[in-house]
């Protein structure tokens, strides 16, 4: 089983070649994602969707992990994350994200990043 380090790693990896179902395999059945700004997400099969739904508008996410730390089952990155959009246009995204690992799986994924970028950049 991975560390909780080595699983919030690989998890951000597999947005760079996204497959919805591939991502919210890395969450337990009752995990939650909440991005801040937005109203959160619980349930693997949510989490999914949502993902599903994000992926009509980008192509990809990389995360670019600048800072990780991890204290037991608590992981905290600071890094960037680069949306390439399916009209070719890649928007930085600086974020801070904090994610709660049990039993080799994540239970919860909060990101932490200003709304205002997402909305000057695609205008909703």
């Amino acid at each position: 089983m991975p560390t909780p380090d080595e699983l919030v790693r690989a998890m951000c990896a597999s947005w760079s070649d996204p497959d919805p179902d591939k991502i919210s395999a890395y969450f337990a059945e009752n995990a939650v994602y909440h991005n801040i700004p937005m109203e959160p997400i619980t349930g693997r099969a949510a989490i999914r969707e949502f993902i599903a739904g994000f992926l009509a508008t980008f192509d990809s996410i990389d995360f670019a992990i600048h800072h990780q730390l991890a204290d037991g089952n608590l992981v905290m990155n600071e890094r960037t994350d680069t949306l390439n959009g399916k009209d070719g246009r890649a928007t930085p995204l600086p974020v801070v994200g904090v994610f709660e690992i049990a039993d080799g799986e994540i239970t919860a994924w909060r990101d932490y990043f200003d709304m205002a970028a997402i909305t000057r950049a695609f205008g909703s």
